[in-house]
């Protein structure tokens, strides 16, 4: 019995510490802004300058901006490429095909990406947040960006107008050494990136054997964009307030009901519980 229960324990912790083991850049939480209208309509006119030339939102209709305050007309005159109707979906004109030879990859539909980013690390809003906060310049991807939360991602920093074209950063790893498939040791790589994207490197051995394998990225301050820090933190919010949103429209309507439905279910309840005991009341 004591055995089963130390293996019980043991399993009980694998979690952990496979969680712990995997543990990249921490995430920021996301400001909720989601019942302000102006911060959803600013959050669209972002994703449709920035995101829609090559993510589309096919669940999404253009019409269904009028859900936070849009006119017709205002969608019309703000938001709609020359071809597009007021009733069409967010499509985009580039094929999965040129998509996957210019970027290695197609570029997901953003329909729901909101809800689909959610892990055990934070909410889909927080890694989206803080995602769209952490590229830092690096001139051996091809794009010239790299990410600290999606390392070697191809997807270049489309807002970089916004928080700038210049910026750093420093990250330090502790990796094992093996040797013949043993652990003989711990070494340390520290890689510097400027705020141009060039690169230095260097890896020097650790001494002893209690070292604990993981990488920690610190970012430089961005510079050079339209937008101060907070300015462009605040835009990013909106953003990803306007994506949460898109992931299920009808999230106000259904916190505004929710209520009044869980007090209707309460009173039928009582209700049915009380018919019940007068009918067998009868019965007997």
């Amino acid at each position: 019995m004591k055995l089963l229960k130390k293996i019980i324990v043991g399993l009980a912790m694998v979690p952990t510490l496979a969680l712990a083991n995997e543990a990249g850049f921490p995430l920021d939480r996301a400001p909720d802004q989601s019942s302000k209208l102006e911060s959803l309509q600013n959050g669209a006119k972002l994703f449709v300058n920035y995101c829609l030339n090559c993510h589309s939102a096919a669940a999404m209709r253009y019409n269904r901006l009028k859900d936070i305050g849009l006119t017709d007309k205002q969608i019309e005159g703000n938001l709609l490429f020359a071809s597009d109707k007021v009733g069409d979906l967010m499509k985009v004109a580039l094929s999965p095909k040129d998509a996957k030879e210019w970027f290695g990859a197609a570029p997901p539909d953003l329909s729901v990406i909101a809800r689909a980013k959610a892990s055990e690390a934070g909410s889909g809003p927080d890694w989206l947040y803080t995602y769209l906060r952490a590229y830092y310049r690096d001139s051996t991807r091809p794009t010239g960006w790299n990410n600290a939360v999606f390392d070697n991602v191809g997807m270049p920093h489309v807002l970089w107008e916004l928080q700038g074209a210049k910026r750093g950063a420093h990250i330090e790893e502790i990796k094992e050494v093996k040797k013949d498939d043993k652990i003989v040791g711990f070494a340390k790589t520290v890689i510097s990136f400027d705020e141009n994207g060039n690169r230095s490197e260097e890896t020097t051995p650790l001494e002893g054997m209690e070292h604990h394998v993981g990488k920690h990225v610190s970012l430089g301050k961005a510079a050079g964009g339209k937008l101060s820090s907070a300015e462009y933190d605040h835009a990013v919010a909106d953003l990803v307030s306007y994506l949460t949103w898109m992931g299920e429209p009808a999230q106000d309507t259904r916190k505004r009901l929710g209520p009044w439905v869980l007090l209707f279910m309460g009173i039928f309840v009582v209700l049915a519980w009380r018919l019940n005991a007068s009918y067998w009341k009868e019965v007997k």
